[in-house]
């Protein structure tokens, strides 16, 4: 059984979402599975994955927009680093997702991409795929 690779992301601001749906299908190609599933999984508190609308960008910045409001940067907050906030967004998206695996390819919609959401940036990340053959 193949080892788990690695995507890298950089982020370039605080919150911000990042198509990665090219790295998540070379990792599942490099894989060699050509049916099954395929689990990607942030290995940070402040980080998350999602799927969603690519076609329109203003999707992201929506989203971006609606998480300030549902959870904003508070000084009340009693975790200490100040990035309380960050992990009750990651807590709301989640930090992995399965994708489902056809002809070596995930298995998207039309207008859906794989999303790295980041929520305590700017800095480099990592997204864990793991895929199995089924």
């Amino acid at each position: 059984m193949a080892k788990p690779s690695i995507i890298k992301v950089r982020s370039s601001r605080r919150v911000e979402i990042i198509d990665i749906t090219e790295g998540a299908a070379a990792a599942i190609r490099d894989s060699g599975v050509a049916e099954g599933i395929c689990v990607l999984q942030s290995l940070h508190t402040t980080a998350a994955l999602t799927v969603n609308e690519s076609a329109d960008p203003d999707v992201r910045l929506d989203l971006e927009r609606q998480l300030a409001l549902l959870a904003p940067r508070d000084p009340s907050f009693r975790h200490a680093e100040g990035n309380s906030d960050a992990h009750i967004k990651t807590s709301l998206f989640g930090p992995s997702l399965t994708l489902v695996v056809s002809g070596g390819r995930p298995l998207l919609g039309t207008w859906q991409a794989v999303y790295f959401c980041e929520f305590d940036g700017p800095r480099e990340r990592s997204v864990v795929v793991k895929c199995l053959e089924g």
